[in-house]
């Protein structure tokens, strides 16, 4: 029996609408016509707000399990650290990767538009938010952090009664 990776289904999704946002990116820019420009347009903004949802959806869990664990924002977000095994981070982070490059490349390359300034390829650039948000969720879901040291520890002040501090 194969053991599953933990946060496969977040990797899949990072990759399957990474392809999907590559794919209709080059058809976009390559065709150049209502159509296609149209699809990138509403391909580039669903994978936006899922990567602003996950974002969200991660940070809030990064920030409960801050209490016990000490989060880098680095280890979060681009799972360095030994946060993820680096079979995960490597593909999070190619998947990223591969959004960044796509969606300059492609926003640059209509820098005109039928006599009208700006291109549709533009929403391209909000893609890589995606990324961020998977990853970010990912990694306070599922990533390796130490514990946080508390007690006589400088980090952290010791809380008196009197203080009102919870």
């Amino acid at each position: 029996m194969m053991d599953v990776m933990p946060g496969s289904f977040i990797v899949k999704c990072n990759l399957v609408l990474t392809s999907i946002f590559v794919a209709m990116s080059i058809v976009a820019a390559v065709t150049f016509t209502s159509p296609w420009k149209t699809i990138g347009v509403v391909v580039s903004l669903g994978c936006f707000s899922v990567g602003i949802v996950a974002f969200l959806w991660g940070y809030w869990t990064a920030v409960q399990r801050s209490r016990t664990d000490n989060i880098s924002v680095a280890a979060l977000y681009f799972l360095v650290d030994k946060c993820a095994p680096q079979s995960v981070a490597r593909l999070m982070n190619g998947a990223l990767g591969i959004q960044v490059v796509v969606a300059v490349a492609t926003a640059i390359s209509r820098t005109t538009t039928d006599g009208r300034a700006g291109s549709t390829l533009a929403f391209g650039v909000l893609v890589p938010m995606l990324g961020l948000g998977l990853n970010g969720l990912w990694g306070a879901t599922y990533g390796a952090f130490a514990p946080r040291q508390f007690g006589d520890s400088d980090e952290v002040p010791l809380q008196e009664p009197a203080s009102g501090q919870d």
